[in-house]
């Protein structure tokens, strides 16, 4: 990755690093929750911008995780982080191993249909069954810990520590993702994503491939969903519903499909544009319809910007470069 790459993503996570100095407990609290977003959608552009795979099912994963974080939990004593976090994660990745090893079987419109019907699967056995608590949802009683013997380390149930916790969970799962795409992995993700047969000519097993980065998205969309239980200390069906797929597709489109930082950007957008359109001091009564501001800015937006903010950005710094050297 080159300083013209490096140098913004540095910038913005010292800037999310300095945020809590200047911002009040809803700005931590909001800014929390789209870091969270911004790592399911990092999960999913694992999927869909470098391997070519369009998912629906990214919500069943998220959570699936949320809901292993409140069953696993004691009642009566905060559970160590250290193994609540791996078992959360596993639980996402073994659900994207049994969904990915028979979705992958087909390919376009089919594999996201699949996909989805795993996703509404998962939905309603948590809706529909006591182990979820049904539309209720369940409480988690006590927000897990990282000790060392008597030593506390880290306290998830404080909202300050909390965000420092998922900044750093985001920043590591975009260095991770990083290596993994510059790794021979990687490289081959994108070979299947351009031109799977011609991989399959050339000797590559793509199927393989392809279930392993499924498996790993899954694991990622586990962390947000261990995260964001962590955060609101409740979890509901509507956690794995499809609306959850549609919007974190919907930040990997906005933001520029086949970029990371693309998927991050995306995420901070539509957080922001929901907030905005929901903002009564803005728009008085017709805050209640934000829904439909929204969807007409995406709409403007994917029109005008096909490839998404992070293409928009580059455009324009293109263009400055060149004004520049046009004036030298």
């Amino acid at each position: 990755m080159d300083a013209s790459r490096i140098v913004p993503v540095l910038l913005a996570t010292l800037a999310l690093a300095l945020w809590p100095l200047a911002a009040g407990s809803f700005g931590i609290d909001l800014v929390t929750k789209t870091m969270i977003y911004a790592v399911l959608a990092l999960s999913l552009e694992l999927l869909v911008g470098t391997t070519g795979l369009v998912c629906f099912g990214q919500a069943a994963l998220f959570g699936l995780a949320g809901y292993a974080v409140v069953q696993l939990s004691p009642q009566d004593a905060p559970a160590s982080l250290f193994w609540l976090l791996p078992a959360s994660m596993a639980v996402a990745a073994a659900y994207a191993l049994f969904m990915g090893a028979l979705s992958l079987r087909t390919r376009g419109v089919y594999f996201i249909m699949v996909t989805l019907a795993f996703a509404q699967m998962a939905y309603y056995v948590v809706h529909d069954t006591p182990l979820g608590g049904g539309t209720d949802g369940i409480y988690l009683a006590l927000k897990p810990v990282a000790e060392i013997g008597p030593v506390l380390l880290l306290d998830l149930g404080d909202p300050l520590t909390l965000y420092y916790f998922v900044l750093g969970a985001l920043a590591t799962v975009f260095v991770l993702l990083a290596l993994l795409l510059r790794s021979p992995f990687g490289r081959a993700l994108a070979g299947i994503r351009i031109n799977e047969q011609r991989m399959r000519a050339t000797g590559f097993s793509t199927y393989p491939y392809k279930l392993a980065a499924f498996v790993i998205s899954g694991a990622i969309a586990g962390l947000g969903g261990f995260l964001f239980a962590v955060k609101d200390g409740y979890v509901n069906p509507e956690l794995l519903s499809w609306h959850v797929s549609g919007s974190v597709l919907v930040m990997i489109i906005l933001g520029g499909i086949g970029h990371l930082r693309g998927a991050v950007l995306g995420a901070f957008a539509f957080a922001l544009l929901q907030e905005f359109f929901k903002s009564e001091a803005v728009f008085g009564g017709f805050a209640k319809h934000w829904l439909l501001g929204l969807g007409l800015t995406i709409i403007v937006s994917v029109a005008l910007l096909p490839r998404g903010l992070i293409g928009a950005g580059a455009l324009l710094t293109d263009r400055l470069r060149r004004r520049v050297e046009g004036t030298v």
